[in-house]
């Protein structure tokens, strides 16, 4: 029987790049497991369709490097939820049932081999509610705790406050800020030529700007309306690329970077209460759950 390198698995901070062995050995120093989950859709006329999915790993990435003691990377679910921007060529949608499930199937595998703690950070908008909703249904049908986070979430008073300069709806899809982290991350694949965004159309319209508030790391609602995108822009960008810069993205990739690893540690660490059941009488039979 082979020996396990502790040394080996404490600095590696990539899933994929164990053996099953070194899974065992992972699992005895309470590493937490991060898997980023994106989606592969349009990113208007200037961002290649793997924004969304190259933004939330790499963040993860370069967390994980930081701290490898501390976490495994998986790699990442690209595919998402993108039914309503079906009208924009080479986007890629998933049913929500599906996505979920996968979600479920994913983090119960994970918690069955013995990992306690697990974060699923979202990179696509319109994931987040199918994102929080699997990570409830680990915490409610498995052993481990499952914290679910966008990556937008983990700088958001940090770019407001000291990054941003485009006003409320510049920061939305393929925007100031999507723009400036691919700047960063894959500056190259930049069409930097063709960027061309505005905020979202109703934004503009008699009494919208009250209810519907529409930003990334802005308070958005309280009304939501989601409708084909096609119907609020005509590029695929919502909010103001043209702001976008070089510089912009590395600070805010950075302190991303830094954030996830204080989320890690601190994850990594929170107390697990004990469940309490209240009835005087047993239940007749366990409580079933199915997401479909």
């Amino acid at each position: 029987m082979s020996t396990v390198d502790s040394d080996f698995v404490r600095n590696q901070h990539r899933y994929e790049m164990l053996t099953w062995p070194e899974i065992n050995e992972a699992v005895a120093q309470k590493k937490v497991v991060v898997l980023p989950v994106a989606a592969i859709e349009q990113h208007g006329h200037h961002l290649p369709i793997d924004v969304d999915a190259k933004l939330v790993t790499s963040v993860c990435q370069a967390a994980g490097a930081q701290s490898p003691a501390d976490m495994l990377v998986m790699p990442p679910v690209s595919y998402g939820y993108c039914h309503h921007v079906m009208d924009f060529p080479g986007t890629i949608s998933i049913q929500p049932s599906t996505f979920v499930n996968t979600l479920i199937d994913i983090g119960t595998s994970v918690a069955y081999h013995g990992f306690e703690r697990i974060i699923m950070i979202n990179g696509h908008g319109s994931n987040y509610h199918l994102v929080e909703q699997a990570g409830r249904q680990i915490n409610l049908t498995t052993s481990a705790q499952c914290l679910t986070i966008s990556w937008w979430q983990l700088i958001a008073d940090y770019w407001n406050t000291e990054v941003r300069t485009s006003g409320p709806g510049g920061c939305a899809h393929a925007c100031e800020l999507e723009t400036s982290m691919y700047m960063h991350v894959d500056g190259d694949n930049v069409r930097r030529d063709r960027i061309q965004g505005a905020p979202h159309a109703f934004l503009s319209e008699p009494g919208s700007a009250k209810w519907q508030k529409i930003d990334l790391t802005l308070a958005s609602g309280p009304a939501a309306i989601v409708q084909w995108t096609s119907q609020t822009t005509p590029t695929g960008s919502m909010g103001n690329p043209e702001l976008a810069t070089d510089d912009k993205g590395e600070r805010v990739f950075t302190r991303a970077a830094e954030e996830m690893v204080d989320l890690v540690r601190w994850f990594r660490s929170r107390p697990d209460p004990e469940r309490v059941d209240m009835h005087a009488v047993e239940p007749a039979f366990p409580l079933p759950f199915r997401f479909s």
